[in-house]
Parts: structure tokens; sequence; C-alpha cells
């Protein structure tokens, strides 16, 4: 028996956009199930719903199901079906972008560790070796959203191909294998490409007979010219209109303000087109997901928030943009006004004293194991996605300044020598001046992950000392390595860590807490779930815990002061806050009733 593909719910026979047959626009929103905790999917569903919008869209990342080759999770925060289905409940349709690439200054743009750092590898390309792992993912994916699609009475009514591939590569192949690989596994709804309103960007990442969207924060009446000059008889539509920005660490906080963001959204609407805002809500890179950027020779670590000032919050608060736009997009939906969430629940205001614990060598010896090597190997040489690694050699340095220079080092690097701070280096400054007095010395590299690119050529790139480390010229060897994979500590692990009871005598320690490095705790309780927001005033650069879960990093440098502490990570009673400081300790942590994401910086975007 002949059986037919399914028709798809979302179609364009003659320009215009239908959705069953009937004139419909897609007004969508951006929110990743992967930075939103799941006891609050639903409540910030709903908060989409609210604005106006009738879709969501997700990216979904490859590495946050599979942190291991073959070790796929869809359960608990990863469970992408659930979240589909709360969609669904919220009365909203779903856009899927399964990528195998995602961008979405994502830890690594999406893809895993494991497969990035394999020697020769190709990524986002017809090389062999890579689709074969792309094919092994999308065999486990696939199936499961396939049967998602609205074709089965599921929420899922169209699906990326890639991402923004034409802001990448130009191999057409590729991008085709990647729609036929969603097609050929049940993928029967609207497929569609995004990438920039450039003509270098559709000329990469387009494809025939599917679908082009743009993706833009200005201009929208430009792109949308541009889009119909090329592509006759399609709708246009704005896969992401980017009406707020995200922060790097060290430099401003970004801002649009309403004004401009409305003005920009009217222009899609008045066009015609369909649009979705990028992000609706943009969550919280949470652990150690957040990515990087890299320009002009320098990296651009993104920070611990995603806030990106959407229209709802970071905590779930709705903006006046979020007013704003409702008000625009309620002219052009059928919908029902809908009632509005009430604002989250907080903790109130309070400073809670810090309680020293083990040094800085003392905890990282007690954390990890050490592994010998003639030389230094990179975090994919020790199985490393994220964290820490600290390298440690004994060379002998000569009478007089010698010169101490790392190639390869891939993030960031503090040195001692002999237990004492000797300076920092990084990417762009890998070389550090140093007094010899003719005897070997004990060199200690804590190397630091500060993030995987996300975008760009450098997509891939590995971390840890890729090359070598060198005194004058003469090259280090006889290395040991402790890795520090501060994402997968368990609240056991933290209190066997936290819990040691002498410092460690070699190497000697830094100077004792408050003023130095190493583990701090702090306690709270609270009489029941509800948000607050961390700051660390005193402290310098490390990592938090909250009840065993890493929350993120932070850094003084800011532009974010304050980390997001969601309720569902919080306990009624005692609560644990738990810190790795890597330079300077304060004596305490306050809870703050308001987000501080550092002085604003007005951002458009523009193609000039």
């Amino acid at each position: 028996m002949n059986r037919t593909a399914p028709t798809a719910l979302l179609t364009h026979p003659d320009g215009e956009l239908l959705r069953g047959g009937r004139p419909h626009r897609v007004l969508a929103g951006s929110m990743h199930y992967f930075r939103v905790h799941p006891r609050q999917w639903a409540d910030r569903l709903a908060r989409l719903a609210a604005m106006g919008l009738n879709t969501v869209d997700t990216y979904i990342a490859w590495n946050f199901h599979e942190r291991r080759p073959g070790e796929h999770r869809f359960d608990g925060w990863r469970d992408v079906e659930r979240f589909a289905d709360l969609a669904a409940r919220a009365g909203l349709d779903v856009v899927l972008r399964p990528g195998p690439y995602i961008c979405a200054e994502w830890d690594n743009g999406g893809l895993p560790a494991w497969l990035t750092d394999r020697p020769g590898m190709r990524l986002r390309s017809s090389y062999a070796p890579y689709l074969d792992e792309v094919s092994r993912w999308f065999d486990v994916l696939v199936p499961r959203l396939a049967g998602l699609q609205a074709a089965h009475g599921g929420p899922v009514v169209a699906v990326q191909v890639e991402n923004e591939y034409g802001s990448y590569g130009d191999d057409h192949a590729y991008v085709r294998w990647v729609r036929d690989a969603l097609t050929e596994r049940g993928i029967t709804e609207l497929c569609y490409t995004a990438d920039g309103p450039t003509e270098l960007m559709l000329d990469g990442g387009t494809l025939p007979g599917v679908l082009a969207a743009a993706t833009f924060g200005s201009r929208a009446a430009e792109a949308a010219r541009l889009l119909r000059s090329r592509r006759d008889g399609e709708p246009f539509v704005c896969a992401e209109f980017w009406n707020g920005w995200f922060d790097h660490w060290g430099e401003k906080h970004h801002t649009r303000s309403p004004g401009s963001a409305v003005a920009t959204l009217s222009e899609i609407l008045a066009e015609g087109g369909s649009v979705s805002l990028y992000p609706a809500h943009g969550g919280t890179n949470f652990g150690l997901w957040a990515g990087a950027n890299h320009a002009d020779g320098t990296l651009q670590p993104t920070v611990t928030s995603y806030d990106s000032d959407a229209p709802i919050a970071e905590h779930g608060a709705l903006t006046d943009k979020f007013h704003r736009m409702r008000e625009v997009l309620l002219t052009v939906t059928d919908r029902p006004r809908r009632p509005l969430p009430a604002p989250p629940a907080l903790l109130p205001a309070r400073s809670l004293p810090v309680t020293p614990g083990p040094d800085l060598w003392t905890a990282l010896e007690t954390a990890s194991e050490a592994v010998d090597s003639p030389d230094p190997l990179s975090f994919g040489e020790l199985g490393l996605s994220g964290g820490l690694v600290l390298y440690r050699a004994h060379p002998v340095l000569p009478h007089g300044p010698v010169e101490l220079g790392v190639s390869g080092l891939h993030d960031r690097a503090q040195v001692f020598v002999d237990g004492e701070p000797a300076g920092v280096l990084d990417r762009e400054t890998g070389t550090l001046a140093l007094d010899g007095a003719g005897r070997a010395v004990r060199l200690d590299l804590l190397v630091e992950n500060q993030g995987r690119i996300n975008y760009g050529p450098l997509l891939g790139q590995g971390k840890g000392i890729l090359g070598a480390v060198r005194i004058d010229r003469r090259r280090v060897h006889r290395w040991t390595m402790r890795p520090l994979p501060l994402d997968e500590w368990t609240a056991d692990h933290l209190d066997r860590v936290t819990a040691s009871p002498e410092p460690s005598a070699t190497p000697p320690a830094l100077p004792g807490t408050p003023g130095g490095a190493g583990f701090a705790t702090a306690g709270f309780t609270a009489d029941g779930a509800a948000d607050t927001f961390l700051a660390f005033p005193g402290f310098r650069k490390g990592f938090v815990w909250i009840n065993g879960f890493l929350l993120g990093r932070y850094w003084n440098v800011g532009p974010q002061t304050t980390l997001y502490l969601p309720a569902p990570l919080t306990t009624a009673g005692d609560n644990t806050l738990t810190l790795l400081e890597l330079e300077e300790s304060g004596d305490r942590v306050e809870l703050r009733e308001h987000p501080e994401l550092g002085p604003p910086q007005e951002y458009v975007e523009t193609f000039d």
C-alpha cells in the first residue's frame, strides 16, 4: 500500500504563510529549555503566551544531551518532549532548531567537546567522520522530535536546517545533507534556513526549495526587500529579531530601549512578516555552559546571565519592553488578551557571613587525581570538557631574569612559583618575567577554560595548554596535571573537599581566607522556595554552588555583579552556598532583591 507523507501544517503555496490553509503569522519568542530550570518552564511559557505570542522556538543543544559519546539523556532538565507538551498546554506552537550546530552563545555552539577535540575533525562540512557522528546523534534525536510534530497531534510546526550556515561556510552539499537527514528520519513539517540578510550569508546558507528566513536586529524593510528579490513566492520571516543582546565579561551590559525594539518589531509586522523575538526570555548560562566569542585576537567569554535585555527578564519579571511589545503584538493576532502572571516571589535581602575552607592547594589536591606526562596535555587529551586543570612541573630557573612563555594557552593561567602568585597569562599575553636563583622551583599553572568559542572560524578550538611551556628558549618537560571538572562535582564531593582538615604542607598555601584563594561556604534558611540574587563583595573570580549545583561563574571585572538563583534550586530550610575563589576572598555573600547586570550600553544592530 502506498503511503503519502503528511501535509505540513505551515505552508506557503502562493507566497503567503498559511496554517492549516488559513492566513497566519508566526509570532514566536525564543526560550531555551536548557537555560531555564524545568520547574519554571510552565511559568515562563505562560508569560510568552500572555505577551501575545503564538509560538515558542528553542534550540536543541547536542552537548547538553550527550556529554560523553553514546551516553544520551532526555530526562529532567533535558526532557524536550515535556517542554513541548508544556508549550502546547500554554496554547503555543513550537519551532525546533536542532542544529547540529546552534551558536546561541552556548559552549562550543552546542557541539560536544569530545567531538571537536578529536584531531583532524572538520566541523560543519561534508567531512565524513563529522557526518557519521551527526548521523548517530540524529538517529537518537530526530525520531523523538518527529513524534512531536503537528502531523502526529503535537505542537511542532517547523524545524530549522542547521543554523546561520551562511555566516560560516558555503558547503551546500552539507546543508542539503542536514535537510535530508531530518526528513529521512521523519521530519515532515515546514523546514527552513536562517541567515543574516546579506548577499554573502544568503549565498552560503540557503537551499532551493527550502524557505529562507533572516536573522537581524534592524532595517527590517531592507531585509524584506533583499529576501523577496532572491526568493520570489516566499513569505517574509524573521527567524531571530534581536531585541536585546548578550554580554561578555569585562565589557558593558548591553541594552536596547523599548522604543527602538518596538519600532523594528512594528516594521517587521508592517512588511507582513512573521517574527521570533530573540530572546523573548533569555534565562541563565548555568554551570559552565556559557560560550565565548573571538574578535581581533581577543577571547570574549560570555557572562553567566543570558538576560539579554529580553522582554521577560532572567527571573521572569515583565519589563517595560514586554508591555510595549505586547500592545503591538495584540494588534495583529486574533488571540484574546490573557491575564498577566504574578511577579516572581523573592527572598528578603540579607548578608551571609562566609566560613573559610581549605586553601587553594589543599582543595585542588584533594579534589582531583594526578596525571603524568612528558608534555602538558590539553583538556581534550585529559578527557575534560570544561573547568580547570592544574599543571605542575619543576624546572630549574637560571640566575637572574628569565621569561616564562606559554604557546597555545586557552584560555587563562594563574602562575605560581613555589606556591606564591607570579602573575596571570591569557591568550593575548603569553609571556611572564620571572627571577631565577639557579635552582629548581615548583611551577604551577592553574588553567581555566572560560567557555568554548561558539561562533566563527575558531569554532571547536581546544582548551588547556595546546603548545609548549618554556623558560627562555628551553622547553619545560615532566608535567603532572590535575583535571578539575567542576560541573561534574556532586554535593558529596564538595563536602569532602571543603572538609579537608589540614592545609597542604607541600606546596605552601596561599594567604589564608579571607583575603586568599580557596573554598568558602555560607548558609541561609528559607521558609519556602523563592528567587534571589547573589552578590560577592570582596571576592574576585570564581565559581559558586547552591546545595551542590554549580550555579555559574562570578568575576569582579563585571559587568554582571549578581547571579540569579532560581527558586527551584533552594529548599525550605537550610541552604548551603559553596564558593571556589581563585584569587582573593571576601568575608560575606549577599542575597539581594534585584539583579545588577552592569552599566548599560545601548545596542542597535546594523549591517554597516
